[in-house]
């Protein structure tokens, strides 16, 4: 499959810089704060292809090299799916080398959204399965609305959850409720995917419940935020001893900062704080 342009090159601005286009398949919408990455590729319901991987990896990359950014919301354009995974189409069409070429490019827009630096949300409407679901289970948080589906059906199909879902459902549910997930590549509805911890919010519209979620993390200071996404994240796995010091790093990292000390002036002045994000 020949190359598209690359997404950075591809870029586009519009409405004073309020939205951005990475290649044809993804937006980024900022309002304040608030970055709302969209998967946009309604045709084929946000199957990620080559493209779209690619696109979304350098939107991952342009959002976290933004320190205005304090939560990005991953959301679609799509009225009935989030992302149905992998464009299986497309890979039908690969010869085994052509595979394993495009592997990287898939990859990488997994560990995009993974490595955001700032909290991350995913809106789930409809479909989120296989890839799908991987993108959003890489973020910190997810909302749902009750026309969500969520699985990763990949063994069904010859392969395994290859977008870090072996490693992020574990981590979410436990070692036996992932197996059991994953051996049976069944789908959960939205109820019982709360019920199971597959998804952390229900909200009447799953859009508008993440946005909602995200101002109040974004009403933060987001050099604290970023620490102790850090701190939450570097310390998954780890024992007591070795997590502690993951986080007083951590700690270190933000307690002589100008945030620590707005956020300490305006509780004792009784104000809102004003952040510098320094």
């Amino acid at each position: 499959m020949s190359a598209s342009p690359s997404a950075s090159a591809s870029e586009s601005e519009s409405r004073g810089g309020s939205e951005r286009r990475f290649g044809e398949y993804v937006v980024v919408r900022r309002d304040g704060h608030i970055a709302e990455l969209v998967l946009d590729r309604p045709r084929a319901m946000n199957a990620v292809s080559t493209d779209m991987a690619r696109s979304i990896a350098a939107a991952c990359a342009a959002l976290a090299a933004d320190p205005e950014v304090r939560v990005t919301v991953l959301t679609s354009s799509h009225d009935r799916a989030f992302c149905v995974g992998a464009d299986l189409k497309e890979r039908n069409s690969f010869t085994d080398a052509e595979l394993l070429r495009q592997r990287p490019t898939a990859r990488a827009a997994y560990t995009g959204v993974l490595e955001l630096p700032m909290p991350a949300v995913a809106a789930l409407h409809g479909f989120a399965l296989g890839g799908g679901f991987e993108l959003a289970l890489a973020c910190d948080l997810i909302v749902a609305d009750a026309t969500a589906v969520v699985g990763l059906p990949e063994v069904s199909v010859g392969v395994i959850p290859g977008g870090g879902g072996t490693q992020l459902l574990p981590r979410r549910v436990g070692a036996a409720r992932a197996a059991e997930l994953v051996f049976t590549a069944r789908r959960v509805a939205a109820a019982e995917a709360r019920e199971l911890g597959l998804v952390d919010e229900l909200a009447e519209d799953a859009r508008t419940g993440a946005l909602a979620l995200a101002a109040r993390i974004a009403a933060n200071s987001p050099v604290g935020l970023r620490a102790a996404k850090r701190a939450l994240r570097l310390g998954q796995g780890l024992d007591l001893r070795a997590g502690l010091e993951v986080e007083d790093a951590a700690w270190r990292s933000v307690a002589f900062s100008g945030d620590r000390a707005e956020g300490v002036a305006a509780f004792n002045e009784k104000r809102q704080p004003r952040w510098p994000g320094e």
